[in-house]
């Protein structure tokens, strides 16, 4: 199914490929891995929640990006926090920081935080049959999502201008 997905579909010309893949160094990562190698990626965003247990997790694919040369572009700590519905406030559910830490940790750039905002699960139901990209522009995670996103686009050009 990965090899159909990556070498028999006509993807055009991108100006990027996300793959969303399930925690952990399965043989799935290994055959995206593989499969790729001859586009030569430009990198990982490794993405964790900021509990201990799932930090342990993405040491592990840490490990595994840089036993199979994948140059790892950052760390992003999703679910930190709550974004209150009602004032907005942001309250730490879970323990927060751990995604940066562990980033420090590893010499690998921090990219930001992604709070649950149950606002956006609404707007994405709502109006998941259209186009939400005008909501999501209002949301309180677009400037979220803006920012780790150019330093992501950054981290790219400057990789491929050197």
């Amino acid at each position: 199914m990965i090899k159909q997905f990556l070498q028999d579909v006509y993807w055009g010309e991108l100006d990027y490929l996300l793959i969303d893949t399930p925690p952990g160094t399965s043989d799935e990562h290994i055959s995206v891995v593989e499969y790729l190698k001859s586009c030569n990626p430009d990198g990982a965003v490794i993405v964790t929640t900021p509990q201990a247990v799932a930090i342990a997790d993405v040491r592990k694919e840490i490990s595994f990006c840089r036993k199979v040369n994948m140059p790892i572009l950052g760390v992003v700590e999703n679910m930190s926090g709550y974004v209150c519905p009602h004032c907005a406030d942001c309250t730490n559910i879970f323990s927060s920081g751990g995604g940066e830490s562990m980033a420090q940790e590893q010499n690998i750039d921090f990219l930001g935080r992604v709070p649950i905002d149950p606002k956006f699960t609404n707007m994405v139901d709502v109006e998941g049959s259209g186009s939400y990209v005008h909501v999501f522009e209002q949301s309180s995670l677009f400037p979220i999502f803006q920012q780790i996103c150019t330093k992501v686009s950054d981290k790219v050009s400057d990789k491929q201008t050197n």
